[in-house]
């Protein structure tokens, strides 16, 4: 979905439309972020470094991530 047609839906007064578009978001932000944390952890990032960085506990983004 295009970054235009997925405002157009988050805007939209019918909300079975509103809300696929809210959980399509989740979904990009959730990859997004997946791929953000392998990269980090892939350039030595510590899971503390991390958290700080997405504004969460290192625990959290272990627990999250760290399979």
């Amino acid at each position: 979905m295009e970054t235009d047609e997925l405002t157009k839906r988050l805007s939209s007064t019918d909300p079975s439309v509103s809300l696929r578009a809210v959980g399509a978001l989740h979904r990009l932000a959730e990859r997004v972020e997946a791929g953000a944390v392998a990269q980090a952890r892939a350039q030595g990032w510590t899971w503390e470094q991390i958290g700080d960085a997405l504004g969460v506990t290192r625990q959290s983004v272990h627990t999250k991530h760290g399979k």
